[in-house]
């Protein structure tokens, strides 16, 4: 059994990964990754500076199956099959070694060894202590109060034939990629990841608040599915990043293979890239040049594994039916501004209408402890303009503002733009008549509440987002005949 569970599938960064788990797990804030090439007898190390494990505690997560998937954890644990500390470990090894300090208690240490497994009697022999020689290999590991070092020898999946020193590197290399990318948002909170004493540096696939972007919506936390939230980012055309920031945004694996859903459990990621089955039409989206810049943020909780079916590798995920059409709403509106963007070259949509010179959002988010609120924000041209010129009836003007922020039925809103395929996605259904009209409000107000000259004021609100789908019309206003 454990020869066959060694052909899950784990990569030496997804194997190092699965430990990482453990030890955030065990509120780890340094995890240290050392890899030693010494020919056939290169090893691998993994420690931490966690809460450690009792004899016990240690025994119990040496055995396969230690922990029951179906039992409750903690909100925060990474785990869940109890399989990974092995599994992982095996894939890469024949010799696990695991070394443990916990408070009050003293130092164990244990070691499974696969070639001595089913011996003369058949037993399952657990051995104490490292092997002969590899003492200094787990000493050297666990120099604090607490903590825990994994050990991994006799890497025959790693070290095989025509392995060079220069494969050790490349592969150091895949690991520091896998695990700035799986572990970035932990990393910015704190979590300290080092490979060979060298700090990891965490890769966010989003460019949180990169001024150049298309969307970066605000966070959706989907109906009927508890715990689970949603943020939809486009990211900047190549034309508006610096080359190495266009080289770096490609990720592990490059632009296309990285476009599409990013789930996480506990910040944690466990799925880069894809769009999970998703599609319109009765035809699956792939991965393409044209949505390359789409991606969506999924969070979701550790008590809906089984649900949304986390394998053991962390490697895949199945969306529950009840959310497909919430997600598929929310993807398609993502990958149709994505696709005007690679289209445009970055110059038809724009992250904020302020940053791109257009004037600011109507509709202002306001984030707080209790969510996310929206207000009608009186920075707005047309909005500042009618307060200055109100007079006696500023403060009733207010009132109303308060009063429609208050009670917009953002709830009805979602719902209805989720489940039902004919709700407008934005932009005006008025007559072109009636944009006119609203135009020329707005051009009043940029030009003499603002002091704008006209042609700043048309240029102003043909970057404007709905407006900017009407150049006609915003030419015209102000007695502009080009």
């Amino acid at each position: 059994m454990l020869e066959s569970l060694r052909g899950l599938g784990y990569t030496t960064a997804t194997a190092i990964a699965d430990l990482v788990d453990n030890s955030v797990s065990a509120k780890a804030d340094c995890v240290d990754v050392l890899f030693e090439w010494n020919g056939s007898d290169s090893w691998i190390r993994i420690g931490d500076n966690g809460r450690g494990m009792s004899d016990a505690e240690l025994e119990a997560a040496m055995r396969l199956g230690a922990r029951d998937p179906r039992a409750q954890r903690r909100a925060d644990d990474l785990g869940r099959f109890g399989m990974g500390l092995k599994t992982a470990s095996f894939s890469q090894g024949r010799i696990l070694t695991v070394a443990t300090t916990k408070a009050d208690h003293e130092r164990s240490c244990l070691r499974w060894d696969l070639d001595q497994l089913g011996g003369a009697e058949g037993s399952w022999l657990l051995h104490e202590g490292a092997r002969s020689g590899s003492e200094s290999r787990i000493a050297a590991g666990l120099t604090g109060e607490t903590g825990t070092v994994v050990l991994w020898e006799n890497l025959d999946r790693v070290v095989t034939d025509g392995f060079t020193a220069q494969d050790m590197i490349d592969l150091i290399e895949q690991v520091e990629s896998h695990l700035a990318m799986t572990f970035h948002r932990l990393i910015d909170e704190g979590l300290k990841l080092r490979i060979n004493g060298r700090p990891v540096r965490s890769w966010d696939p989003f460019l949180t608040g990169h001024p150049g972007k298309a969307m970066e919506s605000v966070e959706y936390r989907l109906q009927n599915a508890t715990g689970v939230m949603a943020q939809c980012h486009v990211l900047p055309h190549k034309d508006l990043l610096k080359p190495a920031e266009y080289e770096a945004a490609a990720g592990p694996v490059g632009w296309p293979a990285q476009e599409g859903f990013y789930i996480y459990r506990n910040r944690r990621l466990l799925l880069a890239g894809g769009w999970l089955g998703l599609g319109d039409r009765g035809r699956r989206w792939t991965r393409d040049e044209a949505h390359r810049l789409a991606r969506i943020r999924l969070d979701i909780p550790n008590t809906a594994d089984a649900e949304w079916k986390i394998n053991i590798l962390k490697s895949t995920a199945s969306v529950p039916v009840r959310l497909r059409t919430q997600l598929t709403r929310l993807a398609s509106e993502t990958r149709d501004v994505a696709k005007r963007v690679f289209a445009h070259r970055g110059r038809l949509t724009t992250g904020r209408a302020e940053a791109s010179g257009g004037i600011p959002d109507v509709w202002a988010v306001h984030h707080s402890t209790k969510g996310n609120s929206y207000r009608i924000s009186k920075q707005h041209d047309l909005v500042a303009s009618i307060l200055d010129r109100a007079g006696s009836l500023r403060s009733d003007i207010i009132s109303l503002l308060s009063l429609i922020a208050e009670t917009v039925p953002v709830q009805k809103i979602w719902l209805d733009t989720a489940e039902q395929t004919n709700v407008s996605r934005g932009g005006f259904a008025a007559a072109p008549d009636e944009i006119e009209t609203t135009l020329n409000s707005l051009f009043e107000a940029l030009v003499e509440f603002r002091g704008l000259s006209p042609d700043e004021a048309r240029l102003r609100l043909s970057r404007t987002p709905p407006f900017d789908q009407h150049p006609d019309i915003v030419q015209r206003i102000g007695g502009n005949s080009e």
